[in-house]
């Protein structure tokens, strides 16, 4: 089964812990921390590198 990834500025589409699995330029992440986020809400930049990144559910 495909892991689902959802690209920051996408509305969350179900509450729960999210972690970036890499970032939308194709370079890789320094950034292992979790985010609690809301149904609805949208996806964040990365904490630790400010560039739009894929999130998957943690």
């Amino acid at each position: 089964m495909a892991t689902n990834k959802y690209k920051t500025g996408e509305n969350v589409p179900e509450s729960g812990k999210y972690k970036v699995d890499s970032l939308v330029n194709g370079g890789s992440s320094s950034n292992d921390t979790t985010i609690d986020i809301e149904k609805g809400e949208q996806f964040p930049p990365s904490p630790s590198d400010s560039d739009a990144a894929y999130w998957v559910k943690a």
